[in-house]
């Protein structure tokens, strides 16, 4: 036994700029499923399956970051991985989310990845796919666990 202490794995999350903190939550929670974790007025943490995420609205004192309507433009894509992607994006869409990539089976050297998505209600577009990229590939690649 040893003494010393256990690292933590590190997280890679997203922070989405929205033009309404309080709007977003609503709609992440009841279209997506994501379970609130904080919320401190206009910054807010959810996570869907485990996985989170953070909002944050818009600040007009910090040009640098505006939501992608105000921009009118948008350079990220936030993956989301489940088990079942068809119905995630059908709930979204429900919920007033914009149809984006339809949902394919794509051939991949793993197998196929189902995966398609959608533009959410404040201009983030979202790729949702099966979990099959999760894992390594090779399954028996030297440094892959």
């Amino acid at each position: 036994m040893t003494d010393e202490p256990t690292a933590a794995v590190p997280v890679i999350s997203v922070m989405l700029i929205v033009p309404s903190a309080d709007a977003a939550v609503a709609w992440y929670k009841s279209a997506l499923g994501a379970r609130e974790l904080w919320d401190l007025g206009g910054v807010a943490g959810l996570e869907i399956g485990g996985a989170p995420f953070f909002l944050h609205e818009v600040n007009p004192k910090n040009p640098a970051e505006t939501s992608p309507d105000q921009a009118g433009v948008t350079s990220t894509r936030i993956e989301v991985f489940v088990d079942d992607p068809d119905t995630f994006i059908e709930r979204a869409v429900a919920a007033g989310a914009t149809p984006g990539a339809q949902i394919t089976d794509h051939r991949v050297p793993w197998g196929t990845h189902r995966q398609g998505g959608f533009k959410d209600p404040f201009g983030h577009n979202w790729s949702v796919g099966d979990r099959s990229p999760l894992s390594s590939f090779p399954a028996d690649r030297p440094g892959r666990g």
